[in-house]
């Protein structure tokens, strides 16, 4: 399992989520804030670009999210330029049978020298735009899903039946709902499970069953609040005598952010008793609420943070 997101897949799969109508609740402060502070033109340039390169299915070139993004993006970025020729003009074919390809695109799939100094460029600004400000959530989130993935767990066996309902472990096969129908081989080689922050519904995989064995996996956003929950009791009850033993635990609960029915479901409680509490720790400025649509999110303030010693 990696310890961190890979910047190459979370680039990919931010195109999706900046451009998609309905990204989820837990999104939409990542979303405003990128939208609102975020350098437009580099978040624009970017968009078009791997709009174009991470088309959504059944394809996308492999050499845009290099193994090497394992050890972070400055690795990464050196592979996509040191990508082969023959393995750019391979793939550029592929997605063309599948894609639109414009004639920008040409000097890639020749893998001119410039023009792969002009990509990883672009990529270095969208990530320093749309993922690098965010690194301490994401961060987060990625260590509390691994924690709680691995430490359920116990062993590899353990692991991979965790992985329900992402994967469904069928001894010795390891099955995954995806829309292209295909078998997946180790031969021998091992599996390398990389979270990410940004995937949604699905685990994806590299097209070339020649390259490392990968998938990509969305975590669990609702694992974060159990993690910050038991972090607050660690506290020896002095949040819980100020707020009171429900209301500290609503603040708890909130995690990343949640909606009135996931904190109604994490705390067993009905909507309208944590309806209450949370109208009180908005009063209190431990919490804002936003509508979007039919739900309302709750976030914490930086005092509600600061309070629950999450900071």
């Amino acid at each position: 399992m990696a310890e961190r997101v890979d910047p190459l897949w979370e680039m990919v799969f931010s195109r999706l989520r900046l451009t998609e109508g309905n990204s989820g609740l837990l999104l939409q402060p990542w979303l405003r804030d990128v939208r609102r502070n975020g350098d437009r033109q580099v978040i624009r340039s970017g968009v078009r670009l791997l709009a174009v390169l991470s088309p959504l299915g059944p394809y996308f070139p492999d050499f845009l999210t290099p193994p090497e993004g394992a050890d972070g993006l400055t690795a990464a970025l050196d592979a996509i330029r040191a990508t082969p020729r023959a393995r750019l003009r391979t793939e550029f074919r592929m997605l063309a049978d599948v894609s639109p390809t414009p004639g920008w695109t040409r000097p890639l799939a020749e893998g001119c020298d410039g023009a792969l100094t002009e990509l990883t460029d672009a990529l270095a600004r969208y990530h320093a735009a749309v993922i690098e400000p965010y690194s301490a959530v994401i961060d987060e989130a990625i260590e509390t899903d691994r924690l709680h993935r691995s430490g359920a767990a116990g062993s590899v066996e353990g692991l991979l039946h965790g992985m329900w309902p992402l994967m469904n472990w069928r001894p010795p096969v390891l099955e995954v709902q995806y829309a292209c129908d295909r078998d997946l081989h180790l031969n021998g080689r091992g599996l390398r499970l990389v979270p990410s922050y940004f995937c949604r519904r699905t685990p994806v995989a590299f097209a070339d069953p020649g390259l490392p064995p990968t998938l990509v996996y969305p975590v669990h956003h609702d694992w974060t609040w159990q993690r910050q929950l038991t972090s607050g009791r660690r506290q020896e009850g002095s949040l819980a005598a100020l707020l009171g033993t429900t209301r500290s635990a609503v603040l708890a609960a909130v995690g990343a952010g949640a909606t009135t029915t996931e904190l109604a479901q994490r705390l067993g409680a009905s909507p309208s008793a944590v309806s209450r509490h949370t109208a009180v720790l908005r009063e209190a400025g431990l919490l804002t609420t936003e509508r979007e649509g039919m739900s309302v999110l709750h976030q914490r303030t930086l005092l509600g943070s600061a309070l629950l010693g999450s900071n």
